[in-house]
């Protein structure tokens, strides 16, 4: 059974930084892509960053790209998500998510960690 692990949340003023990490465990995970998403209050939740297990190729939403990096360890299972120059509509629930390269749906969620950036 896939299990999906975040850690690294927190509250920081805007314009600071903050690293997410993901623990991912229960299967080999070549054949799979692994994402953050995010869920502000009253809204739903929306893509954030993504990458392939095996080859790392990485996606961004656009309201990330060049502010985030996701990045994963294959060595100690793990995904992580680099976040810079926060800003106030950064904060949310992130949720660490698996899916299967050749499928379109995230299967597999972790329980989430909050981040808060004040102004």
């Amino acid at each position: 059974q896939v299990q999906l692990l975040e850690s690294g949340g927190g509250l920081v003023q805007a314009g600071g930084s903050l690293r997410l990490s993901c623990a991912a465990s229960g299967r080999t995970f070549s054949s799979y892509a692994l994402g953050w998403f995010r869920q502000a209050p009253g809204k739903e939740r929306e893509f954030v960053a993504a990458i392939t297990w095996r080859g790392g190729h990485t996606d961004y939403a656009d309201s990330v790209k060049g502010r985030f990096t996701i990045s994963r360890d294959t060595a100690k299972n793990t995904v992580s998500l680099q976040m810079n120059s926060l800003k106030p509509e950064d904060t949310a629930v992130y949720y660490c998510a698996a899916k299967l390269l050749v499928g379109s749906r995230y299967d597999y969620w972790g329980q989430g960690t909050q981040v808060t950036v004040s102004s």
